[in-house]
């Protein structure tokens, strides 16, 4: 018995011997925090945000940080940014996102050509076929909300404003993207919403592999439940298809993607496609639901048009900046590398750090420049005029360090990287806001209501969430 203590006690030894990684001449800070191995990861993961902010106070704009085994050199200088976004050689974005896609969605695509994939999103969220997208896309919405919240209601509904925006958005997208015209059965609806909830609250933990074991059942039982309501999308032909499915459906096909395959991906498509809009949604009314001044100024810039939102003609400034302002207190991504060999990172600054093959590399634009006190003047603050000049127009002039910037919030990513969807998420939450504030009343059902914090475990991956929710209640505009 003794012998086996001693053998892996050397073995230990041995090995955090052999991993033992001191800071090397010219390369970032290095905290490896006081724990063996795991580092700084339960701090990191508990809330990036607070400790990438205790993490800067102390060394800087870029530091390296242990977490659970592997080391991430983290930047925060938005003028040095694109050295990593747009450097495709030493850098790549592809290797983690497999392991996401593994972890999470059980998926594995050995012939996935990302190029290709980018094209047929490309092809279907920009151009003329964005018309037909938002075209359908308007026409789901009146539908749906039509029936989750009917004309001929008379008195006051209550509902929590995240459900409510979370539940229809989610609905008008999967019937937008996924359900052709003849899937559009709303207890099924109901179901696949109900189960993608449970997956996704349980996402973040399971990117992280921190599932505990009743976890991994809801887990496990909610993504199998998902293949199953999904199947029928996978295997509609005709009206049964939308053109974006029809076009990723045959893409996987030409990779040699079986079927049980075929209907993971679908669910990684739903996340990806579904994730954020709702939640975006929320933030931007919450926020002018707190913010009366805010609330008017959207209110009459919408009623004040001739058509329809959507059109191309159509510039509404006011709404915008109140939605760029909602993204830059709450979209939070980690932008993502792998370093693929050895690479010297230029600063802006003239510093020169050398970043080491097996490494990561984490931009995180929520910190800088979203909430950098330099860029944005009290970054706090909801002000729904925030990017408008004083005479009305876009402002895009922001500056840190004297110098000004070309990112000066990154809701969306940027580089090759960044969202395809922008454009139709964008239409898709201007609708749902127009429909809502043109033909409800909408308020508080507490006027002092405050908005609820938010989620700190969904740092680093797209929109936050809230703790909790605020509580509405709505009816039917009288027409006059």
């Amino acid at each position: 018995m003794i012998w086996t203590v001693l053998l892996l006690v050397h073995a230990l030894l041995l090995y955090f011997i052999l991993r033992h990684r001191s800071r090397s001449r010219n390369e970032p800070p290095l905290d490896k925090g006081l724990i063996p191995w795991l580092g700084h990861a339960l701090e990191f993961g508990k809330d990036a945000s607070k400790f990438l902010e205790r993490m800067k106070r102390k060394h800087g704009d870029i530091f390296t940080v242990r977490a659970a085994g592997r080391y991430v050199t983290v930047l925060l200088d938005p003028h040095s940014y694109d050295q990593v976004i747009h450097d495709q050689d030493c850098l790549d974005f592809h290797s983690y996102a497999k392991v996401l896609m593994e972890r999470i969605f059980q998926l594995r695509l050995p012939n996935h050509e990302p190029a290709k994939e980018k094209a047929v999103m490309t092809q279907h969220f920009l151009g003329m076929n964005l018309c037909g997208l938002n075209s359908s896309m308007s026409r789901h919405m009146l539908e749906v909300a039509k029936a989750e919240m009917p004309q001929n209601q008379k008195d006051w509904k209550e509902d929590g404003l995240f459900n409510l925006s979370y539940s229809l958005l989610f609905k008008v997208g999967y019937l937008t993207l996924f359900g052709g015209e003849q899937n559009n059965n709303c207890s099924d609806l109901a179901s696949i919403y109900e189960e993608y909830k449970k997956f996704d609250g349980l996402l973040t933990k399971m990117a992280r592999g921190t599932l505990k074991s009743y976890e991994k059942k809801t887990a496990q039982s909610a993504r199998q439940r998902l293949w199953e309501l999904l199947a029928p999308a996978r295997l509609a032909k005709g009206s049964g298809s939308t053109p974006w499915l029809h076009a990723y459906r045959r893409l996987l096909r030409e990779e040699g993607v079986d079927n049980e395959m075929q209907t993971r991906a679908l669910l990684l498509q739903l996340w990806a496609t579904q994730g954020n809009v709702g939640p975006a949604a929320f933030w931007m009314l919450g926020y002018l639901l707190t913010h009366p001044e805010a609330l008017t100024a959207v209110k009459t810039e919408m009623e004040a048009l001739q058509l329809s939102p959507l059109d191309s003609s159509v510039v509404t400034p006011v709404f915008d900046s109140a939605l760029d302002e909602a993204l830059r207190l709450t979209a939070a991504p980690f932008i993502t590398r792998e370093v693929l060999q050895d690479k010297v990172l230029h600063m802006a600054d003239g510093q020169q750090y050398l970043l080491r093959k097996g490494d990561r590399v984490c931009l995180f634009p929520f910190i800088s420049p979203q909430m950098d006190p330099e860029i944005h003047q009290e970054p706090q603050k909801y002000m729904f005029n925030r990017f408008l000049n004083e005479d009305g127009s876009v402002k895009k002039d922001f500056y840190k360090g004297g110098r000004r910037l070309k990112y000066y919030s990154m809701p969306w990513g940027a580089g090759a990287n960044g969202c395809v969807g922008k454009q139709f998420a964008i239409s898709t939450m201007k609708q749902y806001i127009y429909v809502l504030l043109t033909n409800y009343d909408l308020e508080l059902c507490d006027p002092c209501a405050l908005m609820p914090g938010v989620n700190a475990s969904r740092y680093g991956f797209g929109m936050l969430q809230p703790e909790g929710d605020l509580l509405v209640r709505y009816r039917p505009r009288q027409k006059l």
